[in-house]
């Protein structure tokens, strides 16, 4: 039989064929996944929340470890003792904060109608509708079911990521374990491992970079808030912190909304001004030179497929989504990236053709 026959010749690698089955298979993944996110959603937060506790609970074994003789096993109750305390602060702080915001809108109402009829004498329009016009057309009433349906879905989502939370947590110790027993070849054990802990390493470090940096922008927001006399900096601080976690739509967020609110306040136009520089000046600074640092390109994402990602989670999964969307496009890379056949998906997430966590290729 002569092996260069054509008839016996091996058939060439259906690379078409399993192009096709891979986009059927992520438009039947992300088809369940929207179908399913009422329960998928929650429950990666819940893993988001697990990883944040986890990495901190690591770092006060490595200190209480130096302090104290057996001190390493103190660290998750530690981390579980600090995160619920300063979740329910913040929580309170919101709350008091928040209230007393709100009462001060009321008083904004002679203001915005200044800045409404200023714009419309900037477009030319004739007609100058007040504050209390377009709220008639608004119809906000209509909006209170609606409203009332987003706070009981938030309130039952919050009591399910609680849950999940809790049994994440205790079984978060053997979750390498199992990762290691999927496979009963050493080389296989080896590469899981390698991709899981590479996953772990780059959500966690980007969980690090975005909360440094949130709370560096947010403390300079504040102190820049507060020297203008804006009402409700704190309040305003902690949302600006918050939005950090949302990739380019946050920061967007963040410069915009303490100018909108100095312009709702004050009759003259330098506090507004003044705010506007300030926080574009901290997200350029921290965003561009800062943040990169602390990364050390870590995370080796294209920025357009950050844009694209926060668009799809978000589409997915809402505003959890929109939280989720790098750690989420991250863990796709990597795990992408450890099989031939998904290689090239995880070269076009990465920003250099390299993406971290591959399978080493066997000689």
């Amino acid at each position: 039989m002569n092996p260069t026959d054509p008839a016996h010749s091996p058939a060439p690698p259906a690379s078409f064929e399993q192009a096709c089955l891979g986009i059927l298979a992520v438009i039947a993944t992300a088809t369940a996944a929207k179908f399913l996110s009422g329960v998928l959603a929650p429950l990666a937060m819940a893993l988001f929340l697990a990883v944040v506790i986890q990495s901190f609970a690591n770092t006060l074994e490595r200190l209480l470890g130096r302090l104290l003789p057996g001190g390493r096993r103190f660290g998750m109750p530690a981390a579980l003792l600090i995160t619920t305390v300063l979740f329910i602060a913040l929580l309170v702080l919101t709350i008091d904060n928040a209230s007393a915001f709100a009462s001060k809108l009321v008083s904004y109402a002679p203001r915005l109608n200044a800045l409404i009829a200023r714009l419309a004498g900037v477009v030319q329009t004739a007609a100058v509708p007040s504050l209390d016009d377009l709220l008639l057309q608004l119809n906000p009433g209509a909006y209170l079911a609606s409203a009332a349906g987003v706070v009981r879905n938030l309130a039952a989502d919050t009591v399910l990521i609680l849950i999940y939370l809790g049994f994440i947590l205790a079984s978060g110790r053997l979750l390498e374990r199992k990762v290691l027993f999927l496979s009963t070849e050493r080389g296989e054990r080896r590469a899981m491992v390698t991709a899981y802990r590479s996953i772990l390493g780059s959500v966690e470090q980007y969980l690090w970079v975005q909360t440094i940096t949130g709370l560096m922008i947010a403390a300079a927001s504040w102190v820049a808030m507060t020297f203008v006399g804006l009402d409700g900096a704190t309040f305003l601080a902690v949302l600006i912190f918050l939005a950090c976690y949302i990739p380019i739509l946050g920061a967007a967020l963040g410069v915009v909304i303490a100018p909108v609110f100095a312009l709702m306040q004050f009759p003259t136009l330098w506090q507004a001004v003044f705010l506007y520089a300030v926080l574009q000046g901290l997200h350029f600074v921290v965003g561009n030179i800062i943040a990169p640092r602390m990364q050390a390109r870590s995370l080796n994402m294209d920025p357009l497929v950050v844009l694209l990602s926060l668009a799809f989670w978000g589409w997915l999964w809402g505003v959890i989504g929109m939280f989720l969307s790098t750690p989420l496009t991250v863990i796709v890379m990597v795990i992408c990236a450890q099989f031939p056949g998904s290689r090239w998906v995880a070269v076009l997430l990465s920003a250099d053709g390299r993406p971290g966590g591959a399978r080493p290729s066997k000689a």
